[in-house]
């Protein structure tokens, strides 16, 4: 199933939730390459791929062609795809290690939750697991949307007086685990 499919075939908040999802797992990169076409001395396509990949979502912010905003965009971008990194990641463990815990983990059982039996288990790991997960998918949605509204701020568009502080917010909290995760090594 491609991702056309999935924005034709579902409807609603589901197929708006899966489609941060896939918006935040490519944004590091596709902001990487916008930063290289600036640097390239090419604006326009890196605008033009911004703007493909905001299409993603059926919502595209216009953006001046300008070399400036446009590294801004994809700057932005780049600290908001690493910052997906988090909540991509507590997605993963979810999989691992709540819908797929009686496959990761081959047990004895006797001193997990919801042991001693491997479906008690299962569903415990499952069960705690789960608030975990929708707060890993409210948080891309979040960093989605404030993505979204920076690139239509540096576009001109009104609105969202909220867009430069949180922005600013998410690059220092980048900078923060980014540091600790240095001390960490």
């Amino acid at each position: 199933m491609t991702i056309t499919q999935v924005r034709t075939d579902w409807s609603g908040h589901a197929r708006g939730v899966l489609l941060d999802a896939v918006y935040c797992g490519g944004l590091a990169v596709v902001s990487l390459a916008g930063l290289g076409l600036v640097l390239a001395g090419r604006p326009a396509a890196a605008a033009r791929l911004s703007g493909r990949w905001q299409r993603l979502r059926r919502q595209p912010a216009t953006q001046p062609v300008r070399a400036l905003p446009v590294a801004g965009n994809a700057l932005m971008g780049l600290v908001l795809g690493v910052l997906a990194v988090i909540p991509l990641g507590i997605e993963a463990l979810f999989v691992a290690r709540g819908v797929l815990y009686g496959v990761v983990d081959g047990g004895p059982y006797d001193t997990s939750w919801g042991g001693p039996t491997r479906g008690g288990a299962w569903l415990a790991h499952f069960l705690v697991g789960v608030p975990f997960a929708l707060a890993g998918l409210a948080a891309m949605s979040g960093l989605a949307l404030l993505h979204r509204r920076w690139t239509a701020h540096l576009a001109g568009e009104r609105g969202g007086a909220w867009v430069v502080p949180v922005a600013l917010l998410a690059c220092g909290a980048a900078a923060v685990l980014f540091v600790a995760w240095l001390h960490q090594i």
